[in-house]
């Protein structure tokens, strides 16, 4: 089990926290799926001929499909592993899908991207030089899953989200960069 972001002192005062939240991402695809049946119901319906069916039972099967469907998804065994990112002045924490966290300082990142793959959104840090990786507090799990020379993170769960997250990484990186020239 990974560290929490509450049981690690951030690095800096001015840190803003993004953490995974298969509840919040529950909600949301659940309302998600229940307003596209309620949308696409009446029209299939139409098309087959078959309006016998009452409103609220159209209702209870959008309800059924669409808690079966995000739970599916919200809470399979990947997407339940927490996931954080702590930007900060001092640099990037980061835990992914259940790791230890480790923290780079902005002059140990070489490059910060949030790519879209697919239907999952994906932060890449490749570090400078991995003798620069700090670990943080940990339980030996291991740091976070690496793709070449960058550590990997899904961040489709992100809350308060992935964009956010991207400009606050564009904002912090450009500080540092304009506090060293």
């Amino acid at each position: 089990m990974s560290v929490e972001p509450d049981e690690v002192a951030a690095p800096a005062d001015d840190a803003v926290l993004f953490r995974s939240s298969p509840v919040r991402t529950f909600g949301v695809m659940a309302i998600l799926f229940t307003l596209a049946y309620l949308v696409v119901s009446p029209l299939v319906s139409w098309l087959l001929g078959d309006d016998d069916d009452p409103w609220w039972q159209t209702l209870v099967q959008a309800v059924v499909i669409a808690v079966v469907v995000a739970a599916g998804f919200a809470f399979s065994s990947r997407s339940s592993l927490a996931t954080w990112v702590r930007v900060s002045s001092a640099g990037v924490e980061l835990a992914a899908q259940g790791s230890d966290p480790v923290w780079l300082a902005w002059a140990d990142i070489e490059h910060v991207v949030v790519r879209r793959s697919g239907t999952r959104t994906i932060l890449e840090i490749t570090p400078v030089d991995l003798d620069r990786v700090h670990p943080v507090e940990g339980t030996d799990v291991g740091g976070p899953a690496m793709d070449g020379r960058a550590f990997t993170a899904d961040l489709t769960q992100l809350w308060p989200s992935p964009r956010k997250l991207r400009r606050e990484l564009e904002r912090r990186m450009h500080t540092s960069a304009g506090a060293g020239s």
